[in-house]
């Protein structure tokens, strides 16, 4: 794993986020809370997922060094439960998700080659301890949203909205 991969990961998933989020943007509030099958059941139970996924790795994240990026305030409080349901009011989530957004790009832009190679020792949410290569974690975080957009853009098709937020392409430089 190394740091261009992963900042280039986090720009991707800033960069998808916000087409995604002009998307969501469209969406009534019968919609964005509408029941549609699946584990998270709805556009609002996918993004607060999403969330609080990207919330609760940055917390872990920090426990392996001092990181400018995750000393915010927004971080002073305690790891999410993943069964909270965030967001009831879908104005909430469109104004959090970019600051996340910002703090996760921040993050990845301090990353060092060393930092790619160690160990985060952390319990997962389950209670299991944990030790694994620290990059490769990152790269599973950021992939993870990759994965619940997909399940946001078939609730949104539907929803009736056409969408299309998955081209890497947009990033590549």
């Amino acid at each position: 794993m190394d740091k261009n991969t992963l900042t280039l990961f986090a720009r991707y998933n800033k960069v998808c986020n916000e087409a995604m989020d002009t998307v969501i943007k469209t969406l009534k509030p019968e919609e964005w809370n509408r029941e549609l099958g699946g584990f998270f059941k709805s556009v609002q139970g996918l993004c607060s997922h999403l969330y609080v996924c990207d919330f609760n790795w940055l917390k872990r994240f920090s426990t392996f060094r001092d990181f400018v990026a995750l000393k915010d305030p927004l971080f002073n409080r305690e790891r999410y439960s993943f069964k909270e349901l965030l967001f009831e009011d879908m104005a909430d989530y469109l104004s959090a998700r970019p600051v996340l957004d910002e703090k996760i790009s921040a993050f990845a832009a301090e990353l060092s080659p060393a930092d790619m190679e160690g160990l985060l020792k952390y319990t997962d949410s389950s209670g299991t301890p944990n030790e694994r290569n620290f990059g490769g974690l990152i790269m599973q975080s950021l992939n993870h949203d990759t994965h619940h957009r997909g399940m946001i853009s078939l609730c949104l098709e539907i929803l009736g909205r056409e969408n299309d937020f998955s081209s890497f392409g947009q990033v590549i430089k």
